[in-house]
């Protein structure tokens, strides 16, 4: 007799019992609270990829985001990269094929080449703690286009309401994880939070592709969790346990949450930091424009990344001790120097192994 592998699905959750001020303000006894805590918890444990609804994100937000992107990527080449800054920064402009997000693995791209995306990023910044001792690397000043007047309002519009909601899934995070209420809000207080915003950088219209073109290479993300706006247009692909690619868009109004290497660091890999990329967006043999603005919350720099209470059974050994900012600082000079990472990374096993 043989067994059916289940389809591959994305689990849609409806988040908002966790926005209602009556449940924010006794989350842990709210049955509504505890059942998406509970589907949390599966989703994070069986894929690492999560579509949410009722996130309260405002379509204004992410039409202005769209709006700004499409301010931005609309310069010319040559006015887009008086905006670069030093790799060492994540901040800025990147130009097409200038980054290689495998590397962040440590797992060189197979056809030597590298992603074809532009970039811009911006995050927070030494002045958003006012009276808290931050280094400059973790923490630097943004550069805004200012050739793109209309950029810089609507996306911090969207990053404030990003800001928000990454720490109302903090809070059912928390209780998925069994762990005390504000369990982790010493880890949050002066978070690393960064947005990159991508565009795939070919004209779209017919064109011959290259089965070993790389849009976005094959990747976890780097802290805690991350939020993805993107465009309803293929290209965003996630590997299963089982080592096969899937594709994946949102739904209409839903963002997309992955965790990132930090969760699973803090969980034992209990919970997934599942390794995806960005396949060349071509439908009916036709490039089909596609952008996306992933945000990520990464926590405090000097948080400690090690096994949280109950992920350990007796006598396993779990990830080494490091730190927020030296797992960031490990995963961008790969990604933008070529440099593999010296992290306990297991994702690049997987990756390797895919087909």
């Amino acid at each position: 007799m043989t067994h059916e592998i289940p389809a591959f699905e994305i689990p849609t959750i409806d988040i908002s019992p966790y926005l209602r001020g009556e449940a924010a303000a006794n989350a842990t006894n709210s049955t509504a609270c505890a059942e998406v805590a509970a589907q949390l918890d599966r989703a994070c444990r069986d894929v690492g990829f999560i579509q949410i609804v009722g996130h309260s994100i405002p379509r204004s937000a992410t039409d202005g985001l769209a709006d700004a992107l499409d301010e931005f990527f609309a310069l010319p080449l040559t006015v887009k990269k008086n905006y670069r800054r030093p790799s060492s920064e994540n901040r800025g402009y990147s130009p097409p094929k200038s980054e290689s997000l495998s590397m962040s693995l440590g797992v060189a791209a197979a056809n030597q080449m590298n992603d074809f995306y532009e970039a811009i990023v911006v995050g927070t910044e030494v002045s958003d703690y006012p009276g808290v001792d931050l280094p400059e690397s973790s923490y630097a000043a943004n550069t805004w286009p200012e050739a793109a007047p209309g950029f810089r309002p609507a996306i911090e519009e969207y990053f404030r309401h990003a800001q928000g909601l990454a720490r109302i899934l903090m809070c059912a995070f928390t209780d998925a994880l069994g762990l005390q209420p504000e369990y982790f809000d010493s880890m949050l207080d002066h978070s690393i939070d960064a947005m990159k915003m991508n565009n795939y950088a070919l004209p779209e219209g017919e064109i011959r592709i290259s089965g070993d073109m790389t849009g976005m290479g094959a990747h976890t993300d780097f802290g805690i969790l991350t939020i993805l706006w993107a465009d309803q247009v293929p290209g965003l692909q996630v590997l299963s346990a089982d080592g096969v690619w899937h594709d994946v868009q949102p739904a209409d109004g839903a963002l997309l949450i992955n965790l990132g290497d930090a969760m699973a660091r803090w969980t034992n890999d209990r919970w997934r930091s599942t390794v995806h990329r960005v396949d060349p967006p071509i439908v009916d043999g036709q490039i089909i424009r596609r952008r996306s603005a992933a945000f990520f919350f990464d926590g405090n720099y000097d948080a400690v990344i090690e096994a949280l209470p109950g992920t350990l059974e007796p006598g396993e050994v779990g990830y080494p001790p490091i730190t927020i900012a030296e797992n960031i600082a490990a995963k961008v000079a790969g990604l933008k120097g070529a440099t593999a990472p010296e992290v306990d990374s297991r994702s690049a096993d997987r990756v390797r192994a895919a087909g």
